[in-house]
């Protein structure tokens, strides 16, 4: 990358008022030291403690989200021009309005098809119905072969009080790219 290209990049990622970016494989080390530069970051930012623990604890299910689900052997079949395809994006941005936690990683078009109908779901319930749904699903008990229970989604919908914005876009004829858009007021 050339040195203009650094400062454009930075005057880019001031603009849109990122206050936190990376892109990579993530891994638990990363889980931890991101989770720590974010906690230390929002005690730097004026702004109510409750805001500030709603965000924190929306980036950790986000994070925890895209640990969980990035499927190693599947995922390294995938044809990415060379990309590996572990890698995630992670985005937070503070502007006048609140907060954004922006991912997106690849994703199998056949599990981007469950996750699409779980996010319609999600959306279409308001606040109670959310709360009864994560009820539901945590007392069927039913863990996936990950260890989760498929709370996550629910969990972001519930701890940042809005819809969830998502979109999914064609990479190959197998894998997407799914794109996650969390508004915290």
């Amino acid at each position: 990358m050339s040195l203009r290209k650094i400062f454009k990049l930075y005057r880019t990622m001031e603009q849109e008022d990122i206050i936190l970016s990376f892109n990579g494989i993530v891994t638990a080390d990363f889980l931890a030291s991101v989770l720590h530069l974010m906690e230390t970051k929002m005690q730097t930012l004026d702004e109510s403690s409750k805001r500030k623990k709603k965000v924190f604890n929306v980036l950790v299910e986000c994070i925890q989200n895209l640990y969980h689900h990035i499927d190693d052997d599947d995922l390294l079949k995938a044809n990415l021009g060379g990309k590996n395809p572990r890698t995630a994006l992670i985005m937070v941005l503070k502007n006048e309005e609140g907060f954004l936690i922006q991912t997106g990683n690849y994703i199998e078009k056949e599990l981007a098809l469950e996750l699409e109908a779980k996010l319609i779901k999600i959306n279409s319930l308001g606040k109670e119905e959310l709360r009864e749904y994560y009820q539901t699903i945590l007392s069927n008990g039913a863990v996936s072969e990950k260890g989760t229970a498929g709370l996550g989604m629910i969990d972001i919908a519930r701890k940042s009080g809005n819809k969830l914005e998502y979109e999914f876009l064609d990479v190959d004829e197998n894998y997407c790219f799914f794109s996650l858009n969390v508004k915290i007021d």
